[in-house]
């Protein structure tokens, strides 16, 4: 018996149930990054810096997969299911989710550290940053394909969809990747 493929609303459902997944992993990386840093075990701070990483560019995978359907698929039935009444509440959007949440506040936490990593963790550190690129570049490119440029945001109907997403990622960027500040220290 051959299989059906799976329907744009099963690839858009399960993509992102990989990315949040993928989120509360990186949630724990944070924490033990941050844990790490604080009692000075710059071996274990590496380590959670360089799985958030790959955490990262998992979540920048899914989110471009999530979108492996049409346009027409995505207008038709994946839009509309993020709209009243297939959702209670009106600007339906993932910044609405616990994980986005609890993330965001342990980058806002973090960046004095970011300010001042050890010389050691300068390089996972930046590929941690590349990776926060791509998966934010990743969630632009598939907006880009399924609502276009001018396209108004679910969540802020008068705001420009791409241009919402791009001011995001530079905001969340920003904590993760703050000026340096002159206080690092020298492993």
């Amino acid at each position: 018996m051959s299989r059906l493929p799976p329907s744009a609303r099963e690839i858009w459902k399960e993509f992102h149930w990989a990315f949040f997944i993928d989120t509360q992993g990186l949630i724990l990386c944070m924490k033990r990054f941050e844990r790490a840093l604080n009692q000075g075990d710059l071996e274990a701070a590496c380590v959670e810096l360089n799985a958030a990483s790959d955490l990262m560019e998992a979540s920048a995978a899914a989110m471009v997969l999530a979108g492996m359907f049409t346009r027409e698929e995505y207008e038709t039935d994946i839009r509309v299911s993020m709209a009243p009444p297939n959702v209670s509440s009106e600007g339906f959007s993932g910044l609405m989710s616990w994980e986005h949440g609890v993330l965001v506040g342990i980058w806002r936490d973090l960046r004095s550290k970011f300010s001042s990593l050890p010389d050691v963790l300068e390089q996972p550190h930046a590929r941690f940053c590349d990776a926060y690129r791509k998966m934010a570049d990743g969630h632009v490119h598939v907006c880009a394909k399924f609502v276009g440029d001018e396209a108004q945001s679910l969540r802020y109907q008068d705001r420009d969809a791409i241009e919402n997403l791009r001011r995001f990622g530079k905001s969340r960027l920003a904590m993760i990747d703050p000026p340096k500040s002159g206080k690092r220290v020298v492993t």
